[in-house]
């Protein structure tokens, strides 16, 4: 069978792969094993094509893992900040934060995986940026609600730190979290304590 130069036949209907195909499939990988997972051949065989494709979209393996990590940004931040804005209440949205994220995190071991991979330069700069876009959009929440910039901060991390900390527990040993119902009453309790001592509206 003639393949295209992508390495996608020409005929028997395969979909030809995008370069976010791609990076999806690496994402995938790196949550599985980490960026050592990240290998053409194993990614080619998980996504039914051949190298071609590969070759066709990126110069080498260093383009396709910045692109994997462009797509998580994208994917684990902005969109979930994204999906937020139609809400006119900040606390309101912090709440929702708080209950999606940790929701979505408890399913995405890219937020466990990565951190542990922290050591390669283009993971290091992903992490600085998402950490201070999350951080920053928490604490734009709390000045929202009307604590002072230096309070409104120092919640926001305190708030980011405990997102972290539930993630690791969430992945390493979930059976120490509360679930279902009273999973619902942890997070309340969560936000509660981050509201303590709120100013007046």
């Amino acid at each position: 069978m003639v393949q295209r130069r992508d390495g996608v036949p020409r005929e028997g209907g395969r979909k030809r792969l995008t370069a976010q195909d791609w990076a999806d499939a690496a994402l995938t990988a790196m949550g599985e094993g980490g960026l050592a997972a990240v290998a053409v051949e194993p990614l080619a065989a998980r996504l039914d094509t051949t190298k071609g494709s590969f070759y066709w979209h990126f110069a080498n393996r260093e383009a396709l893992i910045e692109a994997a990590l462009d797509r998580w940004e994208q994917k684990s931040t902005e969109a979930v900040i994204a999906g937020l804005a139609s809400e006119p209440d900040p606390g309101t949205r912090l709440r929702r934060l708080l209950t999606e994220a940790s929701e979505l995190a408890a399913k995405d071991p890219l937020e466990v995986s990565l951190p542990a991979s922290a050591g390669h330069p283009r993971v290091a700069a992903v992490l600085l940026r998402v950490t201070r876009r999350r951080v920053d959009y928490l604490a734009q929440l709390f000045a929202e609600l009307g604590f002072p910039p230096d309070e409104a901060h120092r919640r926001a991390l305190l708030a980011y730190t405990g997102y972290l900390g539930h993630t690791q527990l969430a992945h390493a040993v979930p059976q120490t979290l509360p679930a279902g119902e009273d999973g619902r009453r942890y997070l309340d309790s969560v936000f509660d304590t981050l509201m303590a001592a709120a100013p007046e509206a």
